[in-house]
């Protein structure tokens, strides 16, 4: 590194904005933003100091460039302005392939010219002006100005600054100036505060970073110093490249010389550049390559393209494109051809073929080449050359072509395709996945395939000897289809193969599809829900669907009954002698083996019974009662199936009927009278057919319980309201006597037992009803019939007045409606009929 170049330079550098009163010769504030940029290692100084490099070729190092270079100055330190009184080194670069030698130098100051030799390149100088130098034959350089500065501050840049750079500006103070603060301008406007230090960096410089550039910086006790301006160009590394051809219209099956021409400046001539190269949009060559030269050994009519090339550095990464140029390849007037014996399209197998390759055009000596399918075949020596194919063979097949040579020259034929027929082998039908046996909904691929045999070829499947599928294939390799099978896919198969020259057919292949069963349907015979116990109950289970034979298993609820083993489409069925147990749910399953066991819905049965002969029992010991007790009639089937209707009857009349839901019996609550007396049966009826019971007999006698206690009372009661009937009677037989003249006399009793001729006999009739009157109109559901006996009278003619009795009741017995009161015993349940009393 250049002692100008202190470590300070890089260390830092403060970026940010830059406050509004930062004007030029002002300084920033204290709390602008910093951001400190990391010392760069020493190549990196390096890079930034050498501005071009100290060897200038007369030829381009590389080929690529071919003009004569002109000298070149650098600077050491590289600033074309520093202090006055420091000193800068010049150096002269030449031509490389120079020994170093004299050079000349030449100073400019103040229009006054005046040069000087020195035994080496470099020469000291501590004058302002403009410097050239000519090294050796190079032609003289450009000029490069140099300033010795009295200024306390002054803006130092490199004299030259191309796209691409990283440019240095160092903002530089005298020693014992005190300078602080330091802010760099461009066009005037605040770029970026320095702060402290000096260096501020352009990165990868471009056109943007054109301007004029100045600094300035603060002192303690003085007016803020201003920089010198530095106007930075930014210049073009290279220009866009050229490509040319030569020669510029070649002919078919010369060589061509791609070149991708650009220049550099003096001043970076150290750059390398890449180059590509592309016709249309497809890249030559092997990529990237240092040479600016392509060289396209042979040339045809198709290459006729446009062509363009690309340079790129390989740091700065700056690539440029040229514009497209067209290339035109000349047809030539040489004619070479290609005859066939037989005809490209009629080769067999087995046959001779004979190409022949017809040049005319060219000059002897002519040597032509056989390629096939661009690898060569036979080279001879002949202005008319033939390729002979004793026995042509399934590999002869391709594109067959001559080449035509003479000197550098080559000319080609055109490509003749030659398409040997071979007869199709004998093909093999495989079917995947393998094996004779498949389910039903399974995918099955069916290859055909011809070992043998030019293509196209023509494939045919069979199935049972009916064409089900044709397929055609380009190439070897055969033809394939799938189908998902279902059961009508069992059978043979087989498969055709064709390609014009005979078909060959394939063996047979047998398949069987397997299928699953379908869900069992399970039917009773004979048919419905209900059966009668001991009938013979026939279970039968069916799958619509199913290959091979069918496993049924009968199921009640979930235990198992049995099993029958039946082909498909059969069936099997199951027997059973039914007992009342069997009421309940029957299922079946079917099974072949092939996916899981169906099982069909279930079926509900129930198994009835015809009821028994019923027991009737009277809750009465001895079957006996007294009038007003509450009976309870139960009569119970031992057997049968519910529901079971009970019918109560006395002799043939019904009294009611309940129902038993549940099986069991049924009960009927019967209040008595003496009248209730009787026979008593009952009936059971399931509708299976109606049962009886034997008879029971009932005996109702006594006095009502309700009046046992009080008879003693009720005797009187009744003897005195006789008493009372029997003197009014007697009063009023007497008044009739008078009346119509009559003897008042009572007829005696007829015989000594009866107690009074006029005095009625009362049975089973309350106490308190037996002075009751007599209503014509009551309800007959709201009455009880008393029965009274009349003792007839044969001393006396009756009464006429008195109501004669009914001729059927032999004049004993009458009968009265007597009005039932609230107190009356309950009526028999289930609107049990009632009797008279008598």
């Amino acid at each position: 590194m250049h002692p100008a170049l202190r470590k300070s330079d890089f260390s830092a550098v403060f970026l940010g904005p830059v406050p509004p009163h930062a004007s030029a010769g002002s300084g920033p504030s204290p709390a602008f933003p910093t951001q400190r940029l990391p010392w760069p290692r020493p190549w990196t100084g390096q890079v930034f100091m050498l501005l071009w490099v100290s060897l200038l070729a007369l030829a381009s190092v590389i080929g690529q460039f071919e003009a004569a270079p002109d000298s070149v100055i650098s600077l050491q330190p590289p600033w074309p302005i520093t202090f006055q009184g420091q000193e800068v080194t010049l150096t002269c670069h030449g031509s490389s392939f120079e020994s170093p030698g004299q050079t000349t130098w030449f100073h400019l100051h103040q229009d006054n010219e005046t040069s000087r030799r020195t035994p080496g390149s470099t020469w000291v100088v501590r004058e302002s002006g403009q410097y050239r130098c000519q090294a050796g034959r190079s032609r003289p350089s450009s000029p490069v100005h140099l300033t010795f500065s009295r200024a306390s501050l002054i803006l130092q840049a490199p004299p030259a600054v191309f796209e691409g750079d990283t440019v240095l500006l160092r903002c530089q103070g005298k020693v014992d100036s005190e300078l602080h603060n330091k802010t760099l301008y461009r066009n005037g406007r605040a770029l970026a505060w320095l702060g402290g230090r000096s260096g501020f960096l352009i990165h990868a410089a471009a056109l943007r970073d054109n301007g004029a550039y100045h600094c300035t910086a603060e002192r303690e006790a003085a007016a803020s110093a201003t920089s010198n301006t530095v106007e930075i160009q930014v210049q073009e590394l290279f220009p866009r490249p050229v490509l040319t051809a030569s020669p510029a219209r070649p002919v078919e099956g010369d060589p061509v010389t791609l070149t991708c021409e650009t220049q550099l400046p003096p001043q970076r001539q150290d750059v390398q550049l890449r180059f590509r190269f592309y016709r249309d949009n497809q890249p030559l060559g092997f990529g990237r390559s240092w040479s600016p030269e392509l060289r396209i050994p042979t040339v045809r009519r198709e290459d006729s393209e446009s062509y363009w090339c690309q340079a790129e550095t390989m740091i700065q990464s700056i690539t440029k494109r040229s514009l497209k140029s067209y290339i035109p390849v000349q047809r030539v007037t040489a004619s070479v051809h290609v005859y066939t014996r037989p005809a490209p399209d009629l080769v067999f197998e087995g046959q001779e073929l004979v190409l022949t390759c017809s040049v005319t055009g060219i000059p002897e000596p002519v040597r032509i080449s056989w390629f096939r399918s661009s690898r060569p075949v036979r080279t001879q020596a002949s202005g008319r050359a033939e390729l002979r194919i004793a026995k042509v063979e399934g590999g002869s097949a391709g594109e067959y072509y001559c080449v035509a040579r003479t000197g550098h020259r080559s000319f080609s034929s055109q490509p003749v395709a030659i398409s040997v027929k071979v007869p199709v082998s004998r093909p093999v039908l495989t079917l995947s996945p393998a094996g004779p046996w498949a389910l039903e909904g399974d995918t099955m691929t069916f290859h055909c395939e011809a070992r043998r045999g030019s293509a196209p070829i023509l494939y045919q499947f069979f199935h049972e000897g009916a064409l089900v599928r044709k397929l055609r294939a380009a190439s070897s390799g055969g033809s394939s289809f799938s189908v998902s099978l279902t059961a009508e896919h069992s059978g043979s198969y087989h498969c055709t193969a064709d390609n014009g020259l005979g078909a060959q057919p394939s063996e047979a292949e047998s398949l069987s599809i397997n299928v699953p069963v379908s869900r069992p349907v399970l039917t009773l015979s004979p048919p419905g829900p209900r059966a009668l116990k001991g009938d013979v109950m026939t279970l039968h289970c069916e799958a619509r669907r199913g290959s091979s034979y069918i496993l049924y298993r009968f199921y009640c609820e979930d235990v198992v009954l049995g099993s029958r083993q039946a082909p498909s489409g059969a069936g099997a069925s199951f027997r059973l002698a039914l007992r009342e147990e069997h009421s309940a749910n029957y299922s079946c399953t079917a099974d072949n083996g092939f996916g899981p066991p169906q099982r069909s819905e279930a079926v509900s049965l129930w198994v009835v019974a015809p009821v028994s002969r019923p027991v009737l029992t009277v809750g009465a010991p001895g079957a006996r009662a007294a009038p007003g007790d509450v009976l309870r009639l139960h009569c119970e089937a031992p057997r049968g199936s519910p529901p079971i209707l009970y019918r109560f009857y006395r002799g043939d009349d019904a009294l009611g009927s309940s129902q038993a839901p549940s099986g069991g019996g049924a009960s009927l609550n019967l209040s008595v009278t003496e009248e209730h007396s009787g026979n008593y049966s009952c009936e059971a009826d399931n509708g299976l057919g109606a049962q009886r019971s034997e008879a029971v007999t009932l005996h109702v006698t006594g006095l009502p319980r309700s009046r046992r206690g009080s008879a003693a009372a009720g005797v009187t009661g009744v003897l005195v309201s006789m008493a009372g009937l029997a003197a009014l009677a007697l009063l009023f037989s007497r008044w009739l006597l008078r009346k119509e003249g009559e003897r008042p006399a009572i007829d005696p009793p007829s015989s000594p037992s009866a107690a009074d001729p006029q005095e009625p006999t009362y049975h089973n009739v309350p106490a308190w009803l037996e002075m009751q009157p007599v209503y014509g109109n009551v309800n007959p559901k709201d009455v009880v019939y008393t029965e009274v006996r009349h003792v007839p009278e044969k001393h006396r003619r009756p009464v006429t007045t008195l109501p004669a009795p009914a001729p059927d009741m032999g004049g004993s017995v009458i009968y009265s409606q007597v009005k039932v009161a609230s107190a009356l015993a309950s009526r028999p349940q289930l609107s049990a009929p009632s009797a008279p009393h008598r």
